[in-house]
C-alpha cells in the first residue's frame, strides 16, 4: 500500500485520539468521528505506565502528562482488615521500567491529546460503520448519516463491542464476560489522608487514590453474574459489599452519593483475533483486545498501538505483526492476574497473601518481575521522533 495521506478514525477515546494525534504528525489528514455528543469521557482516572508513556513521548505529550499526573507516589496492598501485603515502590519502578507510574482523570488526557489535532478534526455526534475495508488497490469505505468518506487508511477505536471488528472478523464471537463486575467513583474529599492503596477480599477487591487536586479515585470490583444490578442502587451495594473494610473505605463511602457511582460488567476478548487489520482498516485498542483491568494495561496498550500503528501506517501486516503477539501476551495475563485478585476459596485466599507478603519482604524487585516485558517496553523509534508541528497544532 502506498503511503497513506488520508485516514478516518472511528472512535475519539484514549486510542483512536492518540492515532489521530500520530497519523497527523505523520503528515496525514485526519478526521475522527465520535459517536457520542462530545468528547467527554465516561469513565474515571486512568494509570500510565513507563511504556505508554514513552509512546506519548513519540507525539511530543509524553512530559505534559507526567506534570499534570494527579499520582506518583508509592502503594499498599492490603486485606480487608488493614492488614499490609506489600508496598508498592515507586523509585524502586521508576529505575527499573525507566519512568514513574501516574495516575489522572482521563479527561486530562482527553483534553491534552484533543489538543494536537487542528480544529474540525474531530466530529461528534457522528455514527460510522465500514461499508467497505478496502484493499492494495481501493480505498475504503466509511459510511455516516452525512455520507460516505473514502479513505487510504481507517483507524477502528469503536471499543469492545466494536462494530467494526464485526464486520472485519464476522466468525469471531467477540467479548466474553469475564466473570466479574466493576465500579468506579471520583470525588471530592479535600481532607482525605491515606496512602493509596488496594485492597483484595474474598471474591472482592478494592482501591483508593488521592488525587492532587482534592478528589479521590476509588474503585471496586466483585463477582457477580453478568447484567445483575442492585436492587436498590449502587450506593447502597457498595456499602453492604465494601462498607466494614479498613480505614479510608468507610469514609470514602460516606462521602459517595448514588449518582457519583459507574458500573460496568468486565469482558474481554477470547480467543485472541486473528489479526488486527482487514483490508485498509485497524483494529486498536479494546477493539482489537479487549482485557480485563487488572494489569491496569488497556488504556496503555491501546496508546502503545496507535503509535506503532502510525509507525507502520503503509503496511498494516507489519503493524498486526508487531503488536498481536504482545497484546495477546498481556490479555492473558490481565485474565489470569484477574482470577487470583478475585479467589473466593479460603484455603486459595490464604495462600495467595502469605506468598504475597513472602515476596514483598524479599524486596520490592521480585514484586515488579510482574510487569516486566510490558512497562519496559520502548516505542518503534526515539522519543519525540516525530517533531514537526503543522498550522492548528501546538
Amino acid at each position: 500500500m502506498a503511503q497513506p495521506k488520508r485516514a478516518v478514525v472511528i472512535g475519539g477515546g484514549i486510542g483512536g485520539l492518540t492515532a489521530a494525534a500520530a497519523l497527523h504528525r505523520r503528515g496525514l489528514e485526519v478526521t475522527v468521528l465520535e459517536r457520542a455528543p462530545s468528547l467527554e469521557p465516561v469513565g474515571a482516572a486512568i494509570s500510565l505506565a513507563p511504556n505508554s508513556l514513552r509512546a506519548l513521548d513519540v507525539i511530543g505529550l509524553g512530559d505534559e502528562i507526567r506534570d499534570l499526573a494527579a499520582w506518583q507516589g508509592d502503594g499498599v496492598l492490603c486485606t480487608p482488615s488493614g492488614r499490609r501485603l506489600s508496598r508498592t515502590d515507586a523509585a524502586a519502578a521508576a529505575e527499573r521500567f525507566g519512568g514513574p507510574l501516574v495516575l489522572l482523570h482521563r479527561a486530562t488526557l482527553v483534553t491534552s491529546l484533543a489538543a494536537c489535532l487542528p480544529p474540525g478534526t474531530v466530529r461528534t455526534g457522528v455514527t460510522a460503520t465500514v461499508a467497505d475495508p478496502g484493499s492494495v488497490d481501493r480505498p475504503a469505505r466509511v459510511s455516516t448519516p452525512g455520507g460516505d468518506l473514502d479513505a487510504d487508511l481507517v483507524v477502528a477505536a469503536d471499543g469492545i463491542h466494536s462494530a467494526v471488528r464485526k464486520t472485519l472478523f464476522p466468525d469471531h464471537p467477540g467479548a466474553v464476560y469475564s466473570g466479574f463486575t466493576t465500579w468506579r467513583v471520583v470525588i471530592p474529599l479535600p481532607d482525605a489522608r491515606f496512602a493509596s492503596h488496594e485492597t483484595w477480599g474474598r471474591g472482592r477487591l478494592w482501591g483508593s487514590h488521592p488525587l492532587k487536586d482534592g478528589r479521590v479515585y476509588a474503585y471496586a470490583a466483585a463477582t457477580a453474574p453478568a447484567g445483575q444490578r442492585a436492587l436498590d442502587d449502587e450506593r447502597a451495594e457498595l456499602l453492604r459489599l465494601y462498607g466494614d473494610w479498613h480505614h479510608p473505605v468507610p469514609a470514602i463511602l460516606a462521602a459517595v452519593r448514588s449518582e457519583d457511582v459507574l458500573r460496568h460488567d468486565v469482558h474481554h476478548l477470547a480467543p485472541a483475533l486473528p489479526a488486527f487489520h482487514r483490508g485498509r482498516v485497524a483494529l486498536v485498542g479494546d477493539a482489537a483486545h479487549a482485557m480485563p483491568p487488572m494489569l491496569g494495561q488497556g488504556g496503555n496498550q491501546a496508546i502503545e498501538d496507535a503509535i506503532v500503528l502510525a509507525h507502520h501506517r503503509a503496511d498494516l501486516a507489519a503493524y498486526t505483526a508487531d503488536r498481536l503477539p504482545r497484546t495477546t501476551a498481556v490479555a492473558r495475563k490481565s485474565v489470569r492476574i484477574a482470577r487470583l485478585n478475585l479467589l473466593s476459596n479460603r484455603a486459595g485466599i490464604a495462600v495467595r497473601d502469605a506468598l504475597i507478603a513472602g515476596v514483598s519482604k524479599a524486596g520490592p524487585a521480585l514484586l515488579l518481575r510482574g510487569f516486566d516485558g510490558i512497562a519496559d517496553w520502548r516505542p518503534p523509534g526515539p522519543p519525540y521522533a516525530s517533531v514537526v508541528s503543522h498550522p492548528g497544532t501546538r
